[in-house]
């Protein structure tokens, strides 16, 4: 029995997460944290009995306390919360699927827990992933990615250990606005940012697909994940979504992993692996396909692109103001605060005024989070 623990239940990996276990008899849910969408939460929990359950306000869970009063689950909330979720003792792999830095320090516990991590997360590795991989190498635990495109990194080293990696090709579908100048972009609307044309994602990552942030962001990850530098990780636009990534070796070869986007793919295979097993869904039509077409990416009219790659270059404690100032904007944007085009303006001067630190630990990745929302709050 695979025995899993889900932060982010209610959000749109987690619940395709559990759509997932649903169709292994042999997975079991334990634990699962949520936001604040407590009615379905309740729904999962009378679906999958977990041991744990956690929200983030201490109200909601005393509603959730109420409403689940008649089952055998301890609800909790706050960090707490999501710690004794991430902990749960009978958990084995623990499905990271919060949105932002809140996921953090839940990761950290679990690790040191000894679970291993299905990794949806991103910014647990771009803002901690000096302190995040040592700690998955000493602890001797999993890092499995869920994100599609370094699942389909992690799909084509499958079997080529101690084969360099001369490049890693991370792949971008370059989202609803490519080919669009920043002019032709000034007034768009949140709705048009969230008509992402391949994928069915959650709010947030939708918005930062539309600026090439999420790509910036995957490319920091990329670099943890697989042990190479910030210019071996090369972003190649690949409108049809079709090739999720590629590794190029050092003899030249090219490895690929192809398949339609959806997610459930990547989720059931981190969670499965090294193991494959079948999966309903449509499936790539090779006689239909007419073409596979690649461009690069656009840097001037998409700077959150570029932004990232100076933020990875430098280290330290600036990917972290590039991931809070972009959480921050994002936020307001959707809030209908500020315009499109602000969001990678925010992350820009957030970064400008930085003083970088070199090795942060987790406090000071924390303080350099507050800072920059302390920071955004007083201009914007």
């Amino acid at each position: 029995m695979r025995r899993i623990a889900v932060l982010g239940s209610t959000g749109s990996i987690g619940t395709q997460t559990l759509e997932v276990v649903e169709n292994h008899p042999d997975m079991e849910i334990t634990a699962l944290a949520a936001g604040s969408n407590i009615r379905l939460l309740e729904e999962q929990i009378r679906r999958f009995r977990p041991k744990v359950a956690a929200v983030w306000s201490e109200e909601r869970a005393e509603e959730l306390k109420a409403r689940v009063a008649d089952l055998d689950v301890r609800v909790e909330a706050g960090m707490d919360g999501l710690i004794a979720v991430a902990t749960e003792a009978s958990a084995q792999v623990v499905v990271t699927a919060v949105v932002g830095m809140i996921g953090i320090r839940p990761t950290i516990a679990a690790i040191q827990a000894g679970k291993d991590i299905a990794l949806a997360n991103k910014e647990t590795l771009v803002t901690a992933g000096h302190l995040i991989i040592p700690m998955v190498r000493e602890r001797g635990v999993r890092l499995l990615p869920v994100d599609s495109e370094h699942s389909a990194i992690f799909q084509c080293l499958n079997g080529e250990h101690g084969n360099r990696i001369h490049k890693i090709l991370l792949t971008a579908s370059g989202g609803p606005f490519r080919g669009k100048t920043r002019e032709e972009m000034k007034n768009i609307q949140v709705e048009d940012a969230l008509k992402h044309p391949n994928w069915s994602m959650g709010q947030k990552i939708t918005i930062d697909s539309s600026t090439m942030v999420n790509k910036g962001l995957e490319v920091m990850e990329a670099r943890w994940l697989f042990g190479v530098e910030m210019d071996q990780v090369q972003v190649v636009v690949q409108p049809q979504s079709i090739i999720h990534s590629m590794v190029e070796f050092e003899d030249g070869a090219v490895m690929a992993q192809l398949g339609t986007p959806d997610m459930k793919l990547p989720i059931q295979y981190a969670l499965c692996w090294p193991e494959r097993r079948p999966m309903g869904g449509e499936r790539l039509d090779f006689w239909k396909l007419a073409e596979i077409r690649f461009e690069k990416p656009d840097f001037d009219n998409f700077p959150g692109l570029s932004l990232a790659y100076e933020a990875g270059r430098t280290g330290g404690s600036l990917p972290t103001v590039f991931n809070a100032a972009n959480e921050r904007a994002v936020s307001m944007f959707l809030n209908r605060k500020i315009g499109y085009l602000t969001i990678t303006d925010i992350i820009e001067s957030a970064m400008r005024r930085h003083t970088v630190i070199p090795n942060p630990s987790v406090e000071q990745i924390l303080e350099a989070e507050r800072d920059t929302y302390d920071y955004i709050e007083s201009r914007w």
